[in-house]
């Protein structure tokens, strides 16, 4: 279930706010969307003072009052110093639109870069929660069906008996960050995903004397083939000496995205 799905299907009756026109410095471009129903938000025009407004005035609609359009300066009036103009679009939902904006959605989706992680322990399920939100797609492998239980809604899962397989059918430009609980199995995804060459990050739970053990282990069965230079291992970083599943999690997205963000 997409997050789309799962808040049209908490709240059928709902206004879509979009940003018809942005002059100047705006919080957000033209097109950006924002669903408002009673009681909840999907998505985001920009937020502050702007947002309030909108807001308001979709909720206003709801109950049959506001405007189906809003031109709003962005300065001091409003207590917002963007210094820009944002022009607001107001309609209620109906099956042609849901259907263009799922539509939309699915498209803008498809185009997100693709993140795989290979195990779902403690820090795979940290770290699959803090990339649900992103604009990426995220799919989580598993030797282990348990262990996919509890995974965020908006993330695919994929039991698979040989993980490493799954590698040949990644796009170019994706992420692959391994974090089994199997040093075996790591050592043959690790060697799967280096020997693409095209992928934007390979990365390994871990420390130094597991980077070390690897290498020899590539050496030998790689015959120099394939290298571990392009390896990060460990992810995250070693700046920050944390090993909280949470905390890990916070600094290998933060290094996913650096990562991802180079990518052609």
């Amino acid at each position: 279930m997409t997050a789309l799905t799962a808040f049209l299907t908490r709240n059928p009756d709902a206004i879509l706010v979009t940003v018809a026109k942005a002059k100047g410095s705006t919080p957000r471009e033209e097109g950006a969307l924002m669903l408002v129903s009673a009681t909840e938000i999907f998505g985001t025009i920009g937020g502050g003072q702007l947002e309030f407004m909108a807001i308001d005035n979709a909720r206003a609609l709801l109950s049959g009052e506001g405007v189906s359009r809003m031109d709003i300066p962005l300065g001091p009036e409003i207590g917002q110093c963007c210094g820009g103009r944002t022009q607001l679009a107001f309609e209620r939902l109906t099956p042609r639109l849901i259907a263009d904006l799922e539509s939309r959605l699915a498209a803008e989706e498809d185009a997100y870069p693709r993140v795989m992680l290979f195990g779902a322990g403690h820090v795979g399920q940290a770290l699959a929660t803090a990339l649900a939100p992103l604009p990426l797609r995220v799919t989580v492998v598993e030797t282990r069906a348990a262990a996919l239980d509890g995974l965020p809604d908006t993330v695919e899962r994929h039991l698979a008996a040989m993980p490493e397989a799954l590698i040949r059918d990644l796009p170019g430009g994706s992420a692959v960050v391994i974090l089994t609980h199997d040093h075996a199995l790591d050592f043959l995804i690790a060697r799967q995903a280096l020997a693409r060459g095209d992928l934007a990050y390979v990365g390994m739970i871990g420390s130094a004397t597991k980077r070390a053990t690897f290498k020899h282990w590539l050496d030998r069965e790689a015959g120099g083939t394939v290298t571990a230079d392009r390896l990060v291992l460990p992810i995250g970083g070693t700046t920050v000496r944390d090993k909280r599943p949470a905390v890990i999690a916070a600094l290998v997205t933060a290094e996913l995205l650096t990562a991802l963000a180079g990518r052609p």
